[in-house]
């Protein structure tokens, strides 16, 4: 699966996992340890919003703190979709994957940048989905692919507080199973 397919995918699949928040949802716990379903979302918004800066060719000195804080604005969902329906044209324009972005550690080939934001979306998806109760949206598929890009990437990031270390899992586990133990979550 390419990129853009996959980013779509995950991102189709966040957006479903959005339309099933509750009111009473917002203050749910999440397997994220230290955020609620709304603190995921903000998260998630936040990220979406560098998109189209950093495709852009924005530096990260030159957004600067425009996006820090909550960026919900009193209206979450609708913040999540107009922010996520920015980020996915900026990653659909002509070129987007093949030019770099200035990232807050280093100066990155954007398709990798896109693989980040793709796996993102992926395991935050079934955070997502187990903070309000619904489906998981990380089907094989996509696991598969974030499998193959990621596997030997992830546990490089350790101790950089991007995701708890990663878990064992038996033999004949699925793929999101296997995806989500590398990424310190238990399914």
């Amino acid at each position: 699966m390419e990129l853009l397919e996959a980013h779509g995918r995950a991102m189709a699949g966040f957006d479903r996992v959005v339309g099933r928040i509750a009111d009473t949802d917002w203050s749910a716990p999440t397997p994220c340890s230290e955020w609620t379903v709304r603190d995921l979302l903000n998260h998630l918004v936040y990220e979406q919003l560098w998109v189209p800066e950093l495709l852009g060719g924005a530096t990260v000195e030159e957004v600067g703190d425009r996006f820090d804080g909550d960026v919900l604005d009193g209206d979450p969902v609708g913040r999540w979709r107009a922010a996520s329906a920015a980020a996915r044209s900026a990653w659909l324009a002509p070129g987007a994957v093949d030019r770099e972005v200035s990232l807050s550690s280093r100066r990155a080939p954007a398709a990798t940048y896109g693989w980040e934001m793709t796996l993102d979306l992926g395991v935050h998806g079934w955070d997502l989905a187990v903070g309000v109760g619904a489906e998981s949206p990380l089907d094989a598929g996509l696991a598969d692919t974030l499998l193959d890009v990621f596997e030997d990437i992830v546990p490089t990031w350790q101790g950089f507080g991007i995701f708890a270390p990663p878990l064992p899992v038996s033999a004949g586990a699925d793929s999101p199973t296997r995806l989500l133990a590398l990424c310190g979550r238990t399914r």
